[in-house]
């Protein structure tokens, strides 16, 4: 029950009653297993800034990754894990887009499109969009600069600039998005990531920069994690082609 969580949260934040219907499992138990995951440091909770009685869980993959390490270590020396190397580009492999969506797209959008685009070297195509587009937050200006990131004078979008366009992966990261973003063509899959609005942490940019520091480095974690699944799933895709070629 524990793994089929991880599997689960290892794709994208749900709800605990997402949970029960994914595994057909009882809520008590579901939630039983989640308190244990959490103990461990594994998986985390946070209520959702649509609605306070909503709690998404999310896994931490870097925590699971130590431990991973840890376990194959203690058992012999020759199963401790290695950090995989960063893959390549795969030649001929099609262009892969991501688009991220929050309500504002003026602090956490903005910012994972500028990481994502930039953690990739330019090899992947990013986009970002808003239910409500506003000025992109200064202090979203402020931390991308500290990475060496610029998106100063960046226009914010509405998502429907991007309705009929196709994302091979669609990432919401605002409870309040979730809940409405519209459906695009073709097989992308939807990816929820649930991450308070740092601009409400303070009445001053001075009183929320922290938060969106915070908020920045989760990003480049989270997208980090992303960008190896993207990877891999790019190979998974053109790997019986060339089989079938051979």
């Amino acid at each position: 029950m524990r793994w089929r969580l991880l599997e689960e949260l290892g794709r994208t934040d749900r709800r605990v009653g997402e949970l029960t219907d994914r595994l057909g499992a009882e809520q008590s138990l579901v939630s039983y297993h989640l308190g244990r995951l959490r103990g461990q440091g594994l998986v985390r909770a946070r209520r959702s800034s649509k609605d306070a009685r909503d709690v998404y869980y999310g896994i931490d993959l870097a925590r699971c990754g130590e431990l991973f390490s840890a376990a194959g270590a203690a058992l012999h020396p020759g199963l401790r894990l290695v950090p995989p190397a960063d893959l390549p580009p795969i030649a001929g492999a099609p262009s892969v887009r991501i688009l991220f969506v929050c309500t504002g797209n003026s602090g956490r959008s903005p910012m994972a499109e500028a990481l994502a685009t930039h953690l990739s070297a330019g090899l992947i195509a990013t986009e970002s969009a808003g239910s409500h587009p506003k000025a992109v937050h200064p202090n979203a200006v402020r931390v991308m600069r500290e990475r060496g990131i610029h998106i100063e004078g960046r226009r914010s979008k509405h998502l429907d600039e991007f309705v009929g366009r196709h994302f091979d992966y669609v990432v919401t990261v605002c409870d309040r998005v979730r809940e409405i973003c519209p459906s695009f063509p073709g097989p992308h899959e939807p990816i929820h990531w649930s991450i308070a609005d740092p601009a409400r942490d303070g009445d001053s940019d001075e009183q929320t920069y922290p938060a969106f520091e915070r908020v920045a480095a989760e990003l480049t974690t989270r997208i980090g994690f992303l960008l190896k699944r993207v990877s891999h799933d790019s190979i998974a895709s053109i790997a019986p082609k060339e089989s079938a070629s051979v």
